[in-house]
C-alpha cells in the first residue's frame, strides 16, 4: 500500500527562465532556493513544497523535447511525498500491478535528499514517489 503524504515538488520545463523567477518569487511569492547549473535545475520554495524550473536549452530540459506547445510538454514530473516509504513494498507493489518503473536513486526533494522511484501514469506521465531525507 502506498500512502501518500503530499506533493513534494513540480518539475515545470521553461522557455524563458528569467520571466518565470521573477514571477514566481515576485508575483507568487516563492523563494529562490538553489540551483544546480550544471544539470539546469533551478528550485524554488513554495511553502512546504518546491518548484523546480528547468530550462528547455539545458541539460535536464532538453529530455522534454520541443519548447513547451502542442510539439512539446511543459510538466516535466510531478512527485508525491510518500510516507511510509518501504522501498521494498513499494517495489512489490508496483510489479504486482505491472506498473513499469526505475530504481530507487537518491534525489533531492522539498525535504532533502532521500530515495525516491520514477513511473510513468497510463498515459505517459512520469509520477516520482519520494522518502524522507536521509
Amino acid at each position: 500500500m502506498i500512502r501518500i503524504r503530499e506533493i513534494d515538488h513540480i518539475v515545470l520545463r521553461v522557455v524563458d527562465l528569467d520571466r518565470m523567477v521573477r514571477f514566481y518569487t515576485e508575483v507568487l511569492g516563492c523563494a529562490f532556493e538553489r540551483q544546480q547549473e550544471e544539470i539546469g535545475l533551478y528550485q524554488l520554495r513554495a511553502g512546504s513544497s518546491l518548484i523546480d524550473l528547468i530550462p528547455i536549452d539545458k541539460k535536464l530540459g532538453q529530455v522534454g523535447g520541443a519548447a513547451p506547445g502542442k510539439e512539446g510538454r511543459n510538466v516535466d514530473h510531478f512527485c508525491f511525498r510518500v510516507e511510509p516509504f518501504d522501498e521494498a513494498a513499494i517495489l512489490a507493489h508496483l510489479v504486482a500491478h505491472d506498473t513499469p518503473h526505475g530504481p530507487a536513486e537518491s534525489r533531492y526533494g522539498a525535504e532533502g535528499e532521500g530515495p525516491s522511484i520514477y513511473l510513468q501514469d497510463p498515459e505517459g506521465n512520469t509520477v516520482e514517489l519520494k522518502g524522507p531525507p536521509a
